[in-house]
């Protein structure tokens, strides 16, 4: 999944993509490096981020999902709001990604349940301004599970299709460094769930503390945490993940070839290696 931020405060780019029709290229770029999935987000969900007006929302992410689905890319959009999501399909979106999994919008569910397009859940207890004071948890990967498992729950008694839903354990969100090591490190434990798990890792802080400056104790740059990503996604892959969403697409990509190649020697099969 290649990220295409059409915000102007990204943590990871910046706003770099701000403009729609500089997105629609990068979107397309990412769809030539091997994205299978474009992820269109118009709402900064980075620590103390402000949301932004529907309307403005809306105005981000529409043009941008129309363009990138008419070129024949299969669009996420990622979304809190129904009203954004409704409209997103509308406009050719194939996956809505809603980062609080429902709770955000109580609207949500129910839309997901008449449309029938495919729904990612995410571990999510609340916005962006003050998620960081809930990072409480007795152990942080039982709770995720148990706090997912109940979204999903909510999913199916709204009507959501079982086959539709997607889990996310919502890494950087509501969780400090070691809470996400934790759950990469025991990612098997999700598919507790029975549904497929979406791994978000790019350039996140977490990647940044741990290669930060051994001089000063600055975290590593964001625009430099991809070769850290892209080893978070193979093992992340390794562990079961359905899917990674990145901003780099081109080395994870590759990253996860070579360790698939690999593992079919080690396995003693010449087989061919599936596409990514």
């Amino acid at each position: 999944m290649g990220i295409v931020n059409v915000t102007p405060d990204s943590f990871s780019d910046g706003g770099r993509w701000f403009d729609p029709e500089r997105a629609v290229a990068h979107g397309l770029a990412l769809l030539g490096e091997g994205a299978d999935i474009l992820d269109v987000g118009g709402e900064s969900t980075r620590p103390g981020a402000a949301r932004p007006a529907v309307e403005e929302e809306l105005r981000r992410v529409l043009p941008v999902v129309r363009a990138l689905a008419a070129a024949g890319a299969t669009v996420s959009v990622d979304t809190m709001r129904a009203e954004v999501a409704a409209h997103a399909i509308e406009a050719g979106a194939a996956l809505v990604n809603d980062v609080s999994g429902g709770l955000a919008d109580p609207a949500m569910l129910p839309l997901m349940a008449r449309a029938g397009t495919p729904y990612v859940l995410m571990h999510w207890r609340g916005h962006s301004a003050g998620m960081q004071a809930n990072a409480v948890y007795d152990d942080v990967v039982t709770d995720v599970v148990d706090e997912l498992r109940a979204r999903v729950e909510a999913a199916l008694h709204a009507g959501v299709p079982a086959d539709c839903l997607v889990v996310d354990p919502g890494l950087g969100f509501a969780k400090h460094s070691e809470h996400n090591w934790r759950l990469l490190g025991r990612l098997r434990e999700l598919s507790a769930l029975g549904r497929p798990v979406l791994v978000g890792a790019a350039r996140k802080s977490f990647l940044g503390d741990l290669l930060a400056d051994p001089e000063t104790g600055r975290p590593r740059p964001a625009h430099l945490r991809d070769a850290a990503t892209a080893a978070v996604s193979v093992l992340a892959a390794a562990q079961g993940a359905w899917c990674v969403r990145v901003h780099d697409v081109a080395s994870t990509a590759d990253a996860v070839r070579v360790a698939a190649r690999w593992g079919l020697e080690a396995a003693g099969t010449l087989s061919p290696v599936p596409p990514f």
